[in-house]
């Protein structure tokens, strides 16, 4: 009698294995497939799911052996291209996948006429999760691909939100409502249960049960109120119950005192059309504590250096409060992502910070 041991992506740190009690049924008696309920996507019913990210990522997987468990064929990438995905899409009218906002940019830039080459009608829910996703981005695949678009947060330990496209639409920015069978908290630095419309630390509960990080007692007991844990991201919760999220704690950025998200950075900088891929995190400052530094992967047919550099910060100039501003852009030649979109920060923010402490 088992179960699966997935482990967490690792992009803070060293990945850890997530140890769930055991079921104590037969392997035949345990289904995966009633998660996808989550998202109301149902057995059978002509469904294809479109596997466009390797296995090995906990999301991935979850949402493949579901759909598998409740008889839905596979199609599996070989490796992720944006034509390639609209080809398949039309190709075996697929009808449901699991998608990172860094996919969404990349579908975008497609001329239109590559983009009009394909339908994607068939597609009844395009789910996207692991990394915040810009507003201009998710509207723009929403009047592409139309209320397929729907978009949920959880962490690997369990638990999360969902939003399909119309309450999206109604609530922009939020990343939904608790799943049935989970709950969401949002917390003070002191433990004490904030109010909606307070930001904290979001917390999320699994009401089938708890969680141990694998050989690790003292990271399975930090980050805990009572049954509720956090991976240390920041939000608040809408009088309804919605979650809107601003960034992980860990990157949050503090100059002179003043709290910055970068995700409202990278949406801006993302924005412009040489930008293929952006970050933005703080860097030492003398007087500050810290700055912001955007390092920015160029899109194609845009030549990185000083020009460049002057052209994107203008267009933040016109898009962001002066102390959200970036003060310098760095380029890379790419951002270092793992295969499923999820961004290692730190490896662009640490050499900043060698030899120094973090404010945080």
């Amino acid at each position: 009698l088992g179960w699966v041991m997935n482990y967490t992506s690792g992009t803070t740190g060293r990945p850890r294995g997530i140890r769930r009690p055991l079921p104590g049924k037969l392997p035949e008696e345990t289904h995966l497939g009633g998660f996808l309920g989550i998202f109301g996507i149902r057995p059978a019913d002509g469904n294809v799911h479109l596997v466009c990210s390797p296995l090995y990522h906990t999301a991935v997987l979850q949402f493949a052996a579901a759909a598998l468990h409740i008889g839905h064929p596979l199609v599996l990438m070989d490796r992720w291209t944006p034509e390639e995905m609209l080809r398949l899409i039309d190709r075996y009218d697929c009808t449901h996948t699991h998608m990172v906002p860094t996919q969404f940019h990349r579908l975008l830039a497609l001329p239109e006429e590559v983009r009009n080459r394909y339908d994607v009608s068939s597609m009844r829910h395009a789910i996207h999760g692991a990394a915040p996703c810009p507003e201009h981005v998710k509207r723009a695949m929403i009047d592409w691909w139309g209320r397929c678009v729907e978009e949920y947060y959880a962490a690997s330990e369990g638990g999360g939100a969902f939003a399909t496209a119309e309450e999206w639409l109604k609530k922009p920015g939020t990343v939904g409502r608790a799943w049935p069978i989970s709950e969401l908290a949002v917390f003070d630095d002191d433990g004490v249960r904030l109010p909606p419309g307070e930001l904290g630390t979001v917390y999320l509960k699994m009401n089938t049960g708890g969680f141990q990080y694998h050989k690790d007692e003292a990271k399975t007991a930090k980050n805990r109120i009572g049954d509720f844990f956090t991976v240390g991201d920041l939000g608040l919760l809408d009088e309804d119950g919605y979650l809107f999220l601003r960034d992980r704690k860990i990157d949050m950025i503090i100059s002179g005192g003043v709290n910055i998200y970068p995700a409202e950075i990278e949406a801006a900088l993302l924005a412009h059309p040489a930008v293929a891929d952006a970050a933005a995190f703080g860097i030492p400052h003398a007087d500050w504590g810290e700055e912001v530094k955007a390092v920015v992967e160029a899109a194609e047919g845009h030549a990185p250096g000083a020009a460049l550099a002057e052209e994107i910060l203008a267009h933040c100039a016109d898009r962001l409060a002066g102390f959200k501003r970036p003060k310098s852009v760095d380029f890379v030649p790419a951002m270092p992502r793992d295969p499923n979109g999820k961004l290692y920060k730190r490896r662009l923010r640490d050499p900043y910070w060698e030899g120094r402490d973090r404010p945080l």
